[in-house]
């Protein structure tokens, strides 16, 4: 872990002779590796972590304590954020891989601390829990979280960190509406389908997304807009005036990403989607 150099000395009558120097290795009695369970994490996702131990000596670790950081960072304009909630009652504590009684567990002042950890001389220790992604994790493309633990209680430091990326990708939901919600026969009706996008990725072209609806009663004589502009027959969107249905083209629909706001008191994280709007106004 560390290499030291020691040096010995004597004087007499004003004159000094300096031994040689001598060189030293101080070596761990013990390793701890940290590794997370989950390959990405998104808004209010599990993530669960394991922490390993392995005693290389003769002597066993006792009362140890499992200090965990939850991912704490400062975020921009000075404000420090927990990212990571524990979940109380998810620790599982192995000892030579044998399950054991659960060790005392607590979040204190946005830490996790878990107490009474013992590890047998020559043997191993594998503690595993579970933490939830909350309103102050980031959210945007290539985000991550990374938090560190570190073993209390032993002549030497023993800590590791684990990192988790953002899941990047987007996440959609679609909503429809008609106006008027009462028509006439051979009146004219307005259906608005709004997609919204609340994940860090935009949907663009490439993706082929393709909205659809089945229009009964069908509908004569549409327009059909979207974000405001016409949207032309053939080349966004096709429509079967004898069946009612209905779909845009593959990507004529992009849908931005969302856009994560970090209150600057707080810290908290506001999400607002990306929108999409379809408009298809026709006569039944």
């Amino acid at each position: 872990m560390a290499t030291f150099y020691n040096q010995a000395s004597l004087s007499l009558g004003g004159s000094v002779i300096n031994s040689n120097i001598t060189e030293g290795e101080i070596v761990s009695g013990a390793d701890l590796t940290k590794t997370a369970a989950s390959a990405n994490y998104g808004p209010g996702d599990g993530i669960t972590y394991v922490v390993s131990i392995v005693n290389n000596g003769v002597t066993e670790y006792s009362g140890l304590t499992l200090t965990d950081d939850l991912g704490r960072f400062t975020a921009p304009g000075g404000i420090e954020v927990v990212p990571l909630t524990f979940v109380q009652g998810s620790v599982l504590y192995y000892i030579d891989g044998v399950l054991q009684p659960a060790p005392e567990a607590e979040e204190v002042d946005g830490q996790l601390l878990v107490r009474g950890i013992n590890v047998p001389a020559g043997g191993n220790v594998t503690v595993i829990y579970e933490t939830r992604a909350n309103g102050f994790a980031p959210l945007g493309a290539a985000a991550s979280i990374t938090n560190t633990v570190t073993a209390g209680g032993t002549s030497c430091e023993l800590s590791d960190s684990a990192t988790v990326p953002t899941r990047d990708e987007p996440s959609l939901t679609i909503s429809k509406s008609v106006c008027p919600q009462v028509v006439t026969c051979s009146g004219e009706v307005t259906y608005t389908i709004v997609v919204q996008n609340s994940g860090n990725t935009a949907v663009v072209a490439t993706d082929n997304l393709i909205v659809s609806d089945l229009f009964n009663p069908l509908l004569s004589d549409i327009t059909v807009t979207i974000n405001g502009e016409a949207l032309a027959e053939g080349t966004g969107y096709t429509y079967n005036t004898e069946t009612g249905e209905f779909a845009t083209l593959p990507g004529a629909v992009p849908v931005p990403a969302a856009t994560f706001t970090r209150d600057p008191v707080t810290g908290l994280i506001t999400t607002t989607p990306g929108v999409a709007v379809i408009t298809v106004t026709g006569n039944i």
